[in-house]
């Protein structure tokens, strides 16, 4: 795990967690959207009660980190700094490998549709000021159903339906082990009357 926490960020977050007054507290660190143009690096508090079993832990001289498992692959070479200023000062963090995409087969689902929305369906739609995103996966007897959303230009477009079943659905479905077909969110109807019955 090579994520570097320097000795001032580590006294940061401890005059930090002191505040919240909470016995064990620790920080977690993980990435949302990982291995995408979206990929967040985010800190947050993480009491006793809501560490998960798989994460990976650093003790500094301080604090405590959990790293997300899922996160690690994208927090290699990661490091969180804090550089005073006159203003007080500033945590930062430099996760040069969250946005790079490191999606196997064997990668969760979420990635994996994550990765091929981000890489290859976003860049087309882009061009008409659309987008999709991952909601949800919805696990069903025939397998998953990717729930997904469209912003921008898609979003009420009479195009839509053509789009997703046809480019992104299909797409998907041909490149995920286990996704048998899309959802568009905003089609409520859906929810009232599922066709699986």
């Amino acid at each position: 795990m090579n994520i570097t926490i320097t000795e001032s960020a580590d006294n940061y977050l401890a005059e930090l967690l002191e505040k919240q007054d909470v016995e064990g507290i620790a920080v977690r660190m993980f990435v949302t959207q990982p291995g995408t143009a979206y990929a967040e690096t985010c800190l947050a508090y993480c009491r006793p009660d809501e560490v998960v079993e798989d994460d990976a832990v650093m003790q500094k001289e301080k604090v405590k980190f959990f790293f997300e498992k899922n996160s690690l692959p994208y927090l290699e070479e990661a490091t969180v700094d804090f550089a005073t200023d006159r203003m007080g000062g500033q945590l930062t963090i430099k996760a040069p490998n969250a946005k790079v995409p490191k999606v196997s087969d064997d990668s969760p689902m979420d990635e994996q549709i994550n990765y091929i929305l981000y890489s290859d369906i976003n860049p087309g739609l882009s061009s008409h000021g659309g987008e999709v995103k991952l909601v949800e996966l919805v696990e069903e007897e025939a397998g998953h159903i990717a729930v997904l959303q469209f912003g921008g230009g898609c979003q009420g477009c009479s195009a839509v339906d053509m789009t997703l079943k046809d480019g992104v659905e299909k797409t998907l479905v041909e490149r995920i082990q286990g996704l048998v077909g899309v959802r568009d969110v905003t089609d409520h109807s859906v929810r009232e009357n599922a066709y699986y019955k």
